[in-house]
């Protein structure tokens, strides 16, 4: 598993403030009404990050649980609930040896590419299986993935990006390696702050997250006694996945085969 340690944890939510997390949990929230069958109240966010999918869900109306490997991100969520009187607790958790306290639940979500960072079939078996027992017979997984046919068309070697703080200038610096082999992507990024007090800071930090195609995941859902019901160009109930898709969100219903 890849980590947000540190000073990476406490910039992630700088570094994707242009994320639309409340439109993303409204997408996730209707998947729920559409497809549930029985009831969709508690929730399970795996692989939580800084707690704003899972406390967008709790503002519309699901009882959320978040999970997460980096104890870094879960402090980030934790303070964010305190802040704002949210109810949804964050626990530390890895997604090849799940154990949620409150299981099972109505839902699992793991969005952001997140399921990706379980490289392996090895421990990507273990994780499918420990959603299976995390989530009741009938219940649903939405869940996000990156598109290997997109990676491989259009991935960028290298990208820069720059913002401004009241402190000064954060530098980010993403340069992507494919082994296309295993299907992973290599991302090492190099994050410098200039401080306007004169001070510098830098970290580095590799993250490395595994790409698939449609019809592959799929084998894996069913292999793990899941029913895919949808597979969506990202965000859009009605986006179809093309070649140009860099983002599969996955619907899928939880059989009754016992573990």
């Amino acid at each position: 598993m890849s980590s947000y340690d540190g000073r990476h944890a406490e910039l992630y939510d700088l570094f994707y403030e242009a994320k639309d997390y409340e439109s993303e949990a409204r997408f996730v929230h209707d998947c729920l009404d559409r497809f549930a069958e029985g009831p969709s109240r508690r929730v399970v966010d795996l692989a939580c990050g800084t707690g704003r999918h899972a406390l967008e869900l709790e503002r519309l109306g699901h009882e959320v649980v978040g999970v997460d490997h980096s104890s870094s991100m879960i402090d980030v969520a934790r303070r964010r609930a305190t802040s704002t009187g949210a109810a949804a607790r964050f626990h530390l958790g890895d997604l090849a040896r799940l154990d949620v306290p409150g299981a099972p639940f109505d839902a699992a979500t793991c969005l952001f590419d997140s399921i990706g960072y379980v490289g392996s079939n090895e421990a990507l078996s273990r994780t499918f299986a420990g959603i299976h027992a995390t989530v009741r017979p009938g219940g649903l997984l939405v869940f996000e993935f990156w598109h290997g046919a997109a990676m491989l068309r259009d991935f960028d070697p290298v990208r820069v990006r720059r913002w401004e703080t009241p402190a000064g200038e954060v530098l980010r610096i993403s340069e992507t390696e494919l082994d296309c082999e295993r299907q992973l992507a290599h991302v090492r990024y190099r994050v410098n702050e200039h401080r306007r007090d004169g001070t510098f800071a830098s970290f580095e930090e590799t993250q490395t997250n595994r790409y698939f195609l449609v019809q592959e995941m799929a084998l894996w859902l069913t292999s793990a006694d899941f029913q895919p019901l949808a597979w969506l160009d990202g965000f859009s109930l009605d986006g179809r996945v093309t070649e140009k898709t860099w983002h599969v969100v996955a619907v899928a219903r939880r059989g009754t085969r016992e573990a």
